[in-house]
């Protein structure tokens, strides 16, 4: 059973992994998620069920549209089997539990977040409004942490970031960084919404020197801090309890 439910996971997420490709190309235009359905955006042409198999139909058209055989970048593909790796690992470390639920819808935004920061410099409100509904939601039915300590995770989270924005004018950081912290923190807690915002400027700060001394980037590109917030949740969300716990034991 355990092999059966993997398999479902994985392919869940590899579903909801094809769902993010819309979100992750039309919330940005200001376009419906829900309609028209998918289709090219070259050609315009309605896709059928057998264009959008994740991952696979990609493979067997050779990357390209059946109909205008315009190239289709091998994105799609890497975040269908990237959400359906988040998937199957949520599995692995939570189990059949409610929670995972909360950790799918999660993890989604992050992954739908990270790609539109990357493209864009923006993280939609849309995202944010969405995962504080959520967390309201899926809170007052699983109460799967105390609600004292979501809103402090919230502040603790928001208030360092709405700082940095202030005293450079937002030049260094966006309101939309600002706001994405706060609704993470809903969901981290306290302790591992620090951790998040720690790890958040040394991810950024690492990742940041490498892609200046390969120069994918410049000293006066636009680096998105999107991603790294993203990256430090996710550390925290999935390990956090142990990496405090180690930083804690190291100071007594």
């Amino acid at each position: 059973m355990d092999l059966y439910f993997k398999f479902v996971f994985f392919l869940l997420g590899l579903t909801i992994g094809s769902f993010l490709n819309v979100v992750i190309y039309r919330i940005p235009e200001g376009e419906s998620i829900a309609q028209p359905p998918s289709h090219c955006p070259s050609c315009g042409t309605r896709l059928k069920p057998l264009d959008l198999v994740p991952i696979f139909s990609w493979l067997f058209l050779k990357g390209r549209c059946r109909h205008c055989s315009t190239n289709i970048s091998p994105r799609y593909a890497l975040v269908e089997l990237l959400t359906g790796i988040v998937f199957l690992f949520t599995y692995i470390k939570f189990g059949l539990d409610w929670y995972i639920i909360v950790a799918f819808g999660f993890m989604a935004v992050l992954i739908a977040m990270t790609f539109i920061d990357m493209d864009h410099q923006i993280i939609p409100d849309e995202l944010n409004i969405f995962l504080i509904v959520f967390f309201v939601a899926t809170n007052l039915f699983i109460s799967y942490i105390p609600w004292k300590d979501a809103i402090f995770g919230a502040l603790i989270g928001f208030a360092p970031l709405f700082l940095i924005v202030l005293l450079t004018g937002g030049s260094g950081m966006g309101m939309g960084d600002v706001k994405l912290m706060f609704a993470l923190g809903l969901y981290l807690g306290f302790w591992n919404s620090i951790l998040t915002v720690f790890l958040s400027f040394i991810y950024g700060g690492v990742f940041g020197v490498l892609l200046l001394v390969t120069k994918i980037k410049g000293r006066k590109d636009a680096i998105p801090f999107g991603p790294w917030i993203a990256l430090g949740a996710v550390t925290a969300f999935y390990f956090g309890a142990g990496i405090i716990g180690w930083y804690m034991g190291m100071l007594v």
